[in-house]
């Protein structure tokens, strides 16, 4: 369990800085994952950039979002509710990731559909619905601070992989860790195609249904999965920006858990 939870940390902390280093996530915005021994737990940063996180910097909140020990002067984010609420809902969501990432602010300000128009472009899935705060919540900040904003946000994704949020950002769930940055970095691509073509002043086309589909269940396989994702942390050695810490498992290890 000890070896679980220590490889857990890490691997939360370098999908952190994935997402920073791919441009998607800026000083503001988190990755979490489901506890891998314990469903009623999640793991998440303590309040720092994705950039900078280690896996020293992990700490652990039940689905209530309450620390199961003491922080002390340590600072949690302030949106924990997202993540908690999230995993109270969907039992098959194992890691969220929440972020303000400026290809997705328009659809975000606008309400416009954001749909698939690359095969990449297929993990936002076959819907993305919008939340909007002031429907049940009038004038806020925007964050998403309380338990019941937390509830109503989990209640707009449903079934859903990915949420955008009014005049905020947006929020994407995954199975897995892997699954959760790949999805997170193609949700933002497919958001700049789509921004790109639109401004080409033709109409979007985007996939049917059956080709979304199709493309999303063979990009969610084990190999394009393990493929990107030693893509995404070789790409972070090379920059200098892989956490410390404990030294992430052999290839072979790693290549049987993602087909176990």
């Amino acid at each position: 369990m000890a070896d679980a939870l220590a490889q857990a940390r890490h691997d939360l902390a370098v999908a952190n800085r994935i997402v920073s280093h791919e441009g998607i996530i800026d000083a503001f915005g988190h990755v979490s994952m489901r506890h891998p021994e314990d469903p009623s737990r999640y793991l998440i940063s303590r309040s720092r950039s994705p950039e900078l996180v280690e896996p020293s910097d992990i700490l652990e909140f039940t689905l209530d979002s309450i620390p199961t020990k003491p922080l002390g002067k340590v600072l949690p984010y302030g949106e924990l509710v997202i993540h908690g609420e999230i995993y109270k809902a969907r039992k098959d969501v194992n890691a969220v990731a929440h972020h303000h990432g400026m290809a997705m602010l328009p659809f975000c300000n606008t309400g416009e559909e954001l749909k698939p128009v690359y095969h990449m472009g297929a993990q936002i899935g076959p819907k993305v619905p919008f939340w909007d705060s002031r429907d049940e919540f009038g004038d806020t900040c925007l964050l998403v601070l309380k338990p019941e904003e937390g509830r109503s946000l989990a209640r707009a994704l449903g079934p859903h992989w990915l949420v955008l949020m009014r005049r905020h950002g947006a929020t994407v769930v995954g199975k897995t860790l892997e699954n959760l940055v790949f999805r997170t970095i193609y949700s933002y691509r497919n958001a700049e195609l789509q921004l790109m073509t639109q401004s080409l002043g033709v109409r979007v086309s985007p996939l049917t249904p059956g080709e979304a589909k199709m493309a999303m269940d063979r990009n969610l396989e084990p190999r394009p999965q393990a493929r990107a994702w030693e893509y995404w942390s070789i790409r972070l050695k090379k920059s200098g920006a892989y956490p410390n810490g404990k030294s992430e498992k052999s290839g072979k290890a790693r290549k049987t858990k993602q087909h176990g």
